[in-house]
């Protein structure tokens, strides 16, 4: 008796994404490599396996049906070590085993999870795999980071992207979680004024520097409650077969998009700030704009080399103090 193969997502399921996958697999006409993009690592997981269970396995010979990530044809690469990073190392690994005839299938198929985490010379490495690709190997890059990979990495990759509606870095948090960041968003365009307002006075000074640590305080209670409240929810959706590296993984990865989502609503506030200062003429701001956003978006790069939230909203509100603050 044919066994069911892995189910697609459940809010994926039926959608034309889905069905042009289905539709190329029946027919043999899947690219060789595949880019899998989305806002939810848990999602990406489970559709490559979805995936790499209909490639790997013939619906036809139920006695050798195997789980994707038990069948000897199945090869995942994964970040690794306390920067997690993917490694040339362990990429020529992968490289040595994707070059091996298959084992049981007609094929392989091989995941690359968080490829975005491939260090330099890995990407190099592996970049030779994808413009000579192995005929009987499918490749999966799962991201939630496209343009962190290679442009030359991306331009050799059939892209599928893949939304999880409930993604957004507030969306599944509790309705105390939400009002306590619209009340720090409206702080922060607030302790915006107070800069440009100019100093009158010493305790003007003061409240200025204790605003920063104060905003910090509640973005990280923000971030520690949203992650806690996503997580129970995710965790609920999570394939049974996934290890414990690749469970720690996509929690961290949806606390890495959460706060870099809350970085973002920093942004957009500092814009609508300037916004309205240039419609009343004050053009003094247009600098400071310029030069917020730039300090803005060099933190939110050093959150993707592991620093600390704090310490990089620290930077950013640090920066922002000297460049907003009238004398």
């Amino acid at each position: 008796m044919p066994v069911a193969p892995t189910p697609w997502p459940a809010a994926l399921a039926g959608t034309p994404t889905v069905a042009v996958l289905e539709r190329a697999i029946d027919r043999s006409r899947l690219a060789h490599s595949l880019l899998l993009q989305g806002e939810n690592l848990g999602t990406l997981a489970t559709v490559a396996h979805a995936i790499a269970d209909r490639l790997l396995n013939d619906p036809r010979h139920p006695t050798q049906h195997f789980p994707p990530k038990q069948h000897p044809d199945f090869l995942a690469l994964r970040p690794a070590g306390k920067m997690r990073q993917i490694s040339a190392e362990t990429t020529r690994d992968l490289i040595g085993r994707i070059q091996v005839s298959p084992q049981i299938s007609r094929r392989k198929v091989a995941v690359i999870y968080e490829a975005d985490r491939m260090n330099t010379a890995a990407a190099n490495i592996f970049l030779k795999t994808l413009e000579e690709p192995t005929a009987s190997t499918t490749i999966l890059l799962l991201t939630t980071r496209p343009y962190s990979l290679l442009p030359t990495i991306r331009s050799r990759c059939l892209h599928f992207r893949f939304t999880d509606a409930g993604s957004e870095a507030l969306a599944e948090a509790d309705e105390p979680t939400r009002a306590l960041w619209h009340s720090t968003r409206a702080d922060y365009i607030s302790w915006l004024g107070l800069l440009t307002a100019g100093v009158v006075e010493k305790k003007a000074v003061a409240d200025q520097l204790l605003g920063v640590y104060g905003l910090i305080t509640r973005f990280n209670a923000v971030l520690a409650a949203a992650t806690d409240q996503v997580w129970k929810q995710q965790k609920e959706k999570l394939p049974e077969d996934l290890d414990d590296d690749e469970v720690e993984a996509i929690q961290t990865g949806i606390t890495n998009g959460i706060r870099l989502k809350l970085f973002a609503e920093f942004e957009h506030a500092t814009r609508t700030f300037a916004q309205e200062h240039l419609l009343a003429g004050d053009e003094s701001v247009r600098r400071s704009l310029t030069a917020a956003i730039e300090r803005l978006e060099r933190s939110a790069g050093l959150l993707r080399l592991n620093l600390n939230e704090a310490a990089a909203l620290e930077n950013f509100l640090l920066a922002s103090l000297r460049l907003w603050a009238k004398r």
